[in-house]
């Protein structure tokens, strides 16, 4: 299957044309408006499929709204109808059609130009009217005000913000490119439009706040709630604008005579997880809780685990080591601890299933040996 995209280069260009180039079966054109027009007229010849998606929505001159937006996707109908070729193509338009700005003026006319194109020849069409797209290489400080959040805060570059209240939807670049994807193979005719792809409400002010968190969240360690997709999406996206030389960072280590500790990762749904060096020779432990779990893995050098319940004298013992990673389950009511057994550091990854609360510590000093 021969597939063009135009507009390649491109926010939903660049991520479709990725998508396209690894699947088997598909062989991609690319055309954008910098290039020559023979390379949209060789695409064109032999295109099964044809994603257009070149267009501008804040040009230089209101002109160019004629120019892009409606002049080629008419230049494009008819060398596919001069060529006696009726492929499917897939509009990007904008939910800006049903305004009579000049954006939407012009992406309601180019339409319009693939209305008669499919009635003219029976060929498959579909219009897709997105909304505020956001995901990975959208270009800031351009036309996205999620881009432009997540690059500036990404870099600490100050934002403005005309009206905190001001609500935008959202729809990210993954669920635009599987709508695409999943248009390869239909071959209805005639023109159609799409459903509305799934989207998020959300404000403006509570945009900038939960991506001013991500990017606190390498001081508190604090994650947001992933359970939700869109906090994972624009996580993502947040993540996509950090310049390459910022992509690590450290964390607060405490260190004392038994050797080092760290906490990595937070969040109230899932807890707390920390790591530790253990010098040779060195326990750590000797406490019980009575809610909190936690759980132990050793990911280097060699341990003892042990354990006793708080109303007994037998100790359980587990002998571990990073040669053979294993987690291994703290109950509560049970007093216990953790003893270098090793000529080498040990190294111990540990999960707690809430994060660390002073003044609720939940953790008390027993011996596990009596």
């Amino acid at each position: 299957m021969k597939v063009l995209v135009t507009g390649s280069r491109g926010f939903v260009g660049q991520n479709l044309c990725t998508e396209l180039a690894r699947r088997k079966g598909v062989e991609l054109a690319e055309y954008d408006v910098d290039d020559p027009l023979k390379t949209l007229d060789d695409s064109l010849a032999d295109a099964d499929v044809v994603f257009h998606l070149a267009g501008v929505n804040r040009p230089m001159s209101p002109d160019e709204f004629r120019a892009v937006n409606v002049d080629l996707t008419e230049e494009v109908c008819r060398k596919l109808a001069a060529l006696g070729r009726w492929p499917k193509v897939i509009l990007a338009s904008s939910i800006q059609a049903a305004f009579d700005n000049p954006y939407g003026v012009s992406k309601r006319t180019a339409e319009e130009a693939l209305e008669r194109y499919a009635q003219d020849g029976g060929a498959p069409a579909v219009v897709y009217r997105l909304k505020n797209l956001f995901g990975k290489w959208c270009r800031p400080n351009y036309n996205s005000v999620t881009a432009t959040f997540c690059h500036n805060i990404a870099n600490d570059i100050p934002i403005q913000i005309s009206d905190s209240a001001n609500l935008v939807d959202l729809t990210y670049i993954d669920e635009v490119v599987s709508a695409f994807v999943g248009e390869l193979d239909d071959r209805t005719p005639g023109i159609r439009f799409a459903a509305p792809l799934p989207s998020r409400q959300i404000t403006l002010g509570d945009l900038a706040s939960l991506i001013g968190s991500f990017r606190d969240s390498r001081d508190s360690l604090l994650l947001p709630d992933f359970s939700q997709s869109f906090v994972r999406q624009l996580y993502a996206t947040y993540l996509s604008y950090l310049p390459s030389d910022r992509f690590a960072y450290s964390l607060n280590i405490k260190t004392d005579q038994r050797g080092s500790l760290a906490e990595c990762i937070k969040q109230p749904a899932f807890g707390l997880f920390f790591v530790s060096h253990t010098k040779p020779g060195i326990t750590r432990g000797n406490h019980y809780h009575h809610t909190k779990t936690e759980k132990f893995m050793v990911v280097s050098g060699e341990a003892i685990i042990r354990f006793r319940h708080i109303l007994s004298s037998q100790v359980t013992e587990y002998r571990v080591s990073g040669d053979q990673y294993q987690v291994v389950d703290i109950p509560p009511g049970y007093t216990h601890s953790i003893e270098n057994v090793g000529d080498t550091d040990l190294v111990t990854l540990f999960w707690a299933c809430e994060v660390f609360d002073p003044s609720r510590p939940d953790t008390i000093f027993l011996p596990v040996s009596k």
